[in-house]
């Protein structure tokens, strides 16, 4: 590093593209632990790491700054670190409304064709006709120069506006990604996926480069979770990945208590002893904060260490 870099910039000023997102101490995406050597840390908030994994040694490379040497503990795959972010401007190819709350997005162009990331990671989109960008998982791998997202319909929402409202094949958007370090890793044991509204997003994506690498030899089972009726969407890809992975199943739980599914209530009444497989089982979450802490506090409940437990935290931006 020199004086005044951070670990991060240092980083990818040397090609390591660490996982990154905000640089501002906010997001927490570019978690690490420190094994040994001297630094400080800048400004963050509790949201991003808190004090307890301060003091456990965990810090933002985006807000370290060595004072010695230092050895950085990446809690990523050197596959992910090569990839690099890129910048480029796509075209809507199509924007459909799958339910009052869900929104279909899909971008088209040679850029997008030739992205590289790995499923699970997402993309910061700006809003056509603003300088404001919005955070969204890629919702499947690259096919015939497309890629899709799936957005939340927020009432107001900058690009929900957008949308439902203004958006035209045709438009051009800045896409800058991939980013974020929520992505599959090699399948070795069970893996147990908890989705949460458009939290699905990141599944489908991971579900298609099954797809495209033949499928796998340990059981994967998807919990999408929803609050309403209207918001279960994207069924007829889960029932076609259904027929394309004989390992794969799938079950939708709907909180509403006048909902037509058998399976009502949050995620974790539906998490079953035989989905942990006592603990041998990889975990991977994606939903709001609240999700996130009550899997986690589950988890603890019944004393079940998973094998591995990642998770992505998102909340729906205006």
């Amino acid at each position: 590093c020199n004086a005044t870099e951070t670990v991060a910039d240092a980083a990818y000023r040397q090609g390591v593209n660490v996982p990154i997102d905000c640089r501002d101490g906010a997001c927490g995406a570019c978690k690490c632990k420190a094994e040994s050597g001297k630094y400080e840390l800048g400004f963050y908030i509790d949201d991003a790491m808190s004090e307890e994994e301060a003091k456990l040694g965990y810090v933002l490379t985006c807000q370290m700054h060595p004072k010695s040497d230092c050895v950085v503990n990446v809690p990523a795959s050197s596959e992910v670190c090569k990839i690099k972010h890129a910048t480029l401007t796509a075209t809507v190819a199509e924007v459909r409304q799958l339910s009052p709350s869900t929104l279909s997005l899909v971008l088209q162009g040679e850029g997008v064709g030739k992205l590289a990331f790995l499923p699970g990671q997402y993309a910061n989109l700006t809003v056509p006709g603003t300088e404001q960008t919005r955070a969204y998982s890629f919702s499947s791998m690259p096919a015939d120069s497309k890629v899709s997202f799936l957005i939340r319909n927020v009432p107001n929402g900058l690009m929900s506006g957008y949308l439902t409202g203004a958006a035209k094949p045709g438009d051009t958007i800045k896409l800058a990604g991939p980013i974020g370090s929520f992505y599959l890793r090699d399948v070795a044991r069970p893996v147990l996926m908890l989705a949460g509204g458009t939290g699905l997003a990141p599944f489908l994506a991971m579900l298609d480069k099954l797809v495209a690498a033949g499928g796998s030899a340990h059981p994967i089972h998807l919990i999408y979770g929803v609050n309403t009726d209207a918001d279960v969407v994207e069924l007829e890809r889960l029932d076609a990945f259904k027929a394309a992975l004989p390992n794969f199943s799938y079950d939708v739980c709907v909180v509403a208590d006048d909902s037509s599914w058998p399976k009502k209530g949050y995620v974790t009444a539906h998490i079953e002893p035989a989905h942990l497989n006592e603990g041998n089982v990889d975990i991977y979450l994606c939903g709001p904060p609240p999700m996130v802490e009550a899997v986690a506090h589950d988890l603890r409940e019944r004393k079940v260490e998973p094998n591995s437990f990642h998770y992505e935290k998102f909340a729906a931006s205006v």
